[in-house]
């Protein structure tokens, strides 16, 4: 369903509310929630159901990421430094559906299987500074003598 938006007369799909949540990574009953107090934009259909225009998706998911990338990588620096290990990109393997990243920290080798698509929207290549971000339930540790 496309509608006429306000941008320089540039057409604006309208999103159903079940995929707007998905897209935002909030709960159904949330974005009704939102629409309500008027923290999101909605316009509604003859019938009465709210749809939500994608510019308006598209500007919360902006200010969500940060508008220039000093401010992205301002968000990302929010996590613990104790998980973040920086190091260079050794290898990117793209295999189907999945890639395999190896990342060169120090005299140290960390390899991360991923989806291909991440790989490709992030424009991994050999030779790029990365950050390993290391978030795990579980971490095991052997003493070196007995290994």
């Amino acid at each position: 369903m496309r509608r006429a938006g306000k941008a320089g007369g540039k057409r604006d799909e309208l999103v159903k509310l079940r995929d707007a949540a998905l897209q935002l990574r909030i709960s159904f009953p949330t974005i009704k929630q939102w629409i309500y107090k008027k923290k999101i934009r909605s316009i509604q259909t003859a019938g009465g159901h709210h749809r939500i225009p994608q510019s308006e998706l598209d500007r919360l998911l902006f200010r969500a990421r940060g508008r220039t990338a000093e401010e992205r990588q301002l968000a990302v620096r929010r996590v613990s430094g104790r998980n973040q290990l920086v190091g260079r990109i050794d290898q990117v393997r793209v295999s189907g559906l999945m890639a395999e990243v190896k990342i060169s920290i120090g005299e140290q080798q960390i390899t991360s299987i991923i989806t291909a698509t991440s790989a490709r929207e992030m424009h991994l290549k050999p030779g790029q500074t990365a950050i390993a971000l290391i978030k795990a339930t579980e971490v095991m540790i052997l003493r070196a003598e007995d290994v």
